[in-house]
């Protein structure tokens, strides 16, 4: 992301865009020339707060803002050559996806419950059992599209299977230390 900007300002939409309102999940359309204010700009997507509203900007809809996509693990990402799946690439691409509310990656927050390669007929399927922090959460389908579409990208990656499960259910306890540390919550 363009870290230059003035965060503390408004920014003009430079055209209208599709973004999601949090913690609803509901899509809405912010008009071009509509004032937002930037409240986390992490792991590719930005959120912004509207007219009061807090919404969810993709990464596709963030030069609507006057900015650009940042770059994440799977552009300097290689083939191995052999067909496997790096997990260590896989745990580096999950720590770029983050709660729109808490500006904190899934990894750290302690939402993502198991993470395997397994082999399947067209190649490698990437299996993840993640949670939220509240079951209730309509960003949900919206965290769980990111997990799935990020490791789609990384090499050898041929499927990928994010099922969202809330046993256990998610406890602060969870989370690293330096999460906790970060939120107040040690």
């Amino acid at each position: 992301m363009n870290q230059a900007q003035d965060f503390t300002r408004p920014i003009a939409l430079t055209r209208d865009c599709e973004a999601v309102l949090i913690p609803q999940g509901t899509p809405v359309t912010l008009r071009e020339g509509d004032p937002v204010y930037v409240t986390q700009a992490l792991g590719g997507s930005v959120t912004v707060n509207v007219g009061g509203n807090l919404a969810r900007i993709s990464a596709e809809n963030v030069d609507a803002l006057g900015m650009s996509a940042q770059a994440m693990p799977t552009e300097r990402a290689t083939s191995s050559g052999d067909g496997s799946v790096d997990i260590d690439l896989i745990w580096e691409q999950l720590s770029t996806c983050y709660d729109p509310e808490i500006p904190i990656n899934i990894v750290e927050l302690g939402l993502i419950y198991r993470c395997e390669v397994m082999p399947s007929n067209h190649g490698n399927r990437v299996e993840i059992d993640m949670t939220l922090t509240a079951p209730g959460c309509g960003m949900g389908p919206f965290l769980v599209e990111d997990v799935r579409a990020k490791i789609a990208q990384l090499p050898n990656v041929h499927e990928v299977d994010v099922e969202l499960v809330f046993d256990p259910p998610w406890s602060q306890d969870m989370m690293s230390e330096a999460a906790r540390l970060q939120t107040g919550l040690y």
